[in-house]
């Protein structure tokens, strides 16, 4: 890596799938408020719908998730019995029976969940929701503990696309980790699903984990491509211990350096753009013609809490255990703790913990940031006018950009900012110039750059 990019690589920045970041939500709200804000909803306007399931049947000890270890069904099967009463609380409090462009199911592992209760859960949302017909309906699972008969039964749910953790194939790496899973183990699930007519496959992986190399990756990706998902998204491993306690587990001598992770990151991704997948923000990747990198060539792709998508809905209900909403008017989290939150549901409240309300301001840097983050280009003046912002709003910030731009990270024109291809790697720190809460961020809260 040479010496620009590695002043910025080591920065810790947040990921910025919302603006504020979730440091600065606060327990400023209660179930009136919340209810108003869910009141307070255009009834014209479709919604997404997101649900956490909290619950692994293993533990992987790279993971920085909100997940509890269950290997047996009942606590699971408690949660969800809050999680039905979450879902009528959150319709009562509707202003009407909301359409939804698209369900997200996540965790943890959804598919933790017994197929019985997920029928339950989903049958309760057809009842509540108007859901669109054309929905994506998505579910993520573990491939370890994926069942042929679920395949099926997440067809018959609606789901028409799946992520599977994959992350690494290498044996060693595997091991230090936790997460043992052959090559065989994800074939089967993808077969199984593909049978089952469910064709939306998206594979995770990760670079920068321990005894990870840049040899080892590129053969996992080899592996990876011989199953033809449709979208593959490149994490880099966060090691955040203090806030993580299972990664205390994670062996940090065997960790790659900075170099060896830019290394790592820069191989996988010319790999599989060599391989003819488009390159995508931040750290996806998608097959040409799939919907993703169509709406990244129209310039329409958007970024949620979880992570790129192509949902145009601009409210994002979230429901479960540390669930957060992306209301028009503010953020919202749910308590986090399974047991108080079921506690809360049952005496006919919405479990809420946290939350920030959006200023003006607050909404014009998100919008700044999220096309930065899907783009990789703005034009300020443009965002400005359409928030009925001064054309200089943002003039220090565009000051601040000179030196990105002296550094060949990003070109300006005018009041157009647009990251190179070299920039890429320092987007996220390009994208903090626009946040105002960047001298209050607790550090430690977020990863590396690179």
């Amino acid at each position: 890596m040479d010496k620009t990019l590695a002043q910025y690589a080591e920065r810790r920045v947040p990921r910025y799938t919302s603006y504020p970041t979730a440091p600065h939500f606060k327990p400023q709200a209660d179930d009136t408020r919340h209810r108003q804000w869910l009141g307070a909803l255009d009834t014209r306007a479709p919604v997404s719908l997101y649900l956490h399931i909290p619950f692994c049947r293993e533990i992987c000890w790279y993971c920085a998730c909100n997940m509890k270890l269950s290997r047996r069904d009942g606590p699971v099967l408690a949660y969800a019995r809050d999680l039905a009463r979450e879902i009528d609380l959150v319709a009562d409090a509707l202003p009407t029976t909301m359409t939804v462009s698209e369900i997200h199911w996540g965790g943890g592992t959804p598919t933790a969940m017994p197929l019985p209760a997920l029928i339950m859960l989903t049958g309760q949302l057809q009842d509540r929701f108007d859901i669109r017909p054309d929905a994506e309906i998505a579910f993520e699972l573990d491939p370890r503990t994926f069942e042929f008969e679920m395949a099926s039964g997440l067809a018959e749910l609606g789901a028409t696309r799946v992520s599977l953790g994959v992350q690494e194939f290498d044996a060693e790496v595997q091991q230090s980790i936790n997460r043992i899973q052959p090559y065989e183990t994800v074939r089967d699930a993808v077969k199984w699903l593909r049978d089952a007519g469910i064709e939306g496959i998206n594979f995770d992986l990760m670079y920068g984990l321990p005894h990870q190399t840049r040899d080892k990756l590129l053969s996992s990706i080899d592996k990876a491509l011989s199953l033809a998902p449709d979208r593959i998204a490149l994490f880099g491993y966060a090691h955040v211990p203090w806030m993580a306690k299972n990664q205390r587990l994670v062996p940090e001598q065997a960790l790659p350096d900075i170099d060896a992770r830019y290394e790592q990151a820069e191989a996988a991704a010319t790999a599989l753009t060599d391989a003819g997948y488009i390159r995508i923000g931040l750290d996806h990747f998608a097959r040409p013609g799939d919907k993703m990198a169509e709406a990244a060539k129209a310039g329409t792709l958007r970024r949620n809490f979880q992570g790129y998508t192509i949902d145009r809905a601009d409210t994002v209900i979230g429901m479960g255990a540390t669930s957060i909403s992306g209301l028009p008017g503010a953020y919202v989290q749910n308590i986090g703790e399974t047991g108080a939150y079921g506690r809360v549901v049952a005496e006919g409240k919405l479990p809420t913990a946290k939350a920030v309300e959006l200023t003006a301001d607050d909404k014009l840097r998100a919008h700044v940031i999220e096309r930065l983050m899907c783009d990789l280009t703005v034009d300020l003046a443009e965002v400005t006018d359409s928030h009925g912002a001064r054309a200089h709003y943002f003039g220090p910030e565009l000051a601040a950009c000179w030196a990105f731009e002296k550094e060949g990270l990003v070109t300006i024109e005018d009041w157009t900012v647009t990251v190179t291809e070299r920039g890429r790697t320092a987007l996220r720190v390009i994208a903090s110039t626009f946040d105002a809460y960047m001298a209050n961020q607790p550090e430690g809260r977020h990863a590396r750059a690179v």
